[in-house]
């Protein structure tokens, strides 16, 4: 099996909406659902995603962009891996933009 990072993505700037309760209480159980679903893929459980610090040549600098969680797991390919997504509750009852699935390549070299 190949291993494959998936990022959960937010429209920056765009705020979080309120959530009630309800919403809340569902989003989580449903997330917490799909983790134990897929538990026997996941290698690395990730979580949320805080402000972001850029480190260059120019120095260090407060960013902003659109990630805001991840989670590594493992799939046979590549579309297996993105599929295990559809339907994730970041964006059918949290207001997340989506899940960038990519895979985690070898090291060169090694």
């Amino acid at each position: 099996m190949a291993k494959f990072m998936a990022v959960f993505t937010g429209k920056p700037g765009a705020g979080r909406p309120d959530l009630d309760d309800s919403t809340i209480a569902k989003g989580i159980q449903a997330w917490g659902a799909w983790m134990a679903q897929n538990a026997d893929r996941i290698v690395e459980t990730g979580g949320p995603l805080g402000k972001t610090k850029k480190v260059s040549s120019a120095g260090i600098a407060d960013i902003q962009n659109n990630l805001t969680g991840f989670v590594v797991l493992e799939a046979d390919d590549h579309e297996a891996a993105a599929r295990l997504f559809e339907g994730h509750p970041h964006f059918t009852i949290f207001p997340g933009d989506g899940v960038e699935v990519m895979p985690v390549l070898p090291i060169p070299g090694r």
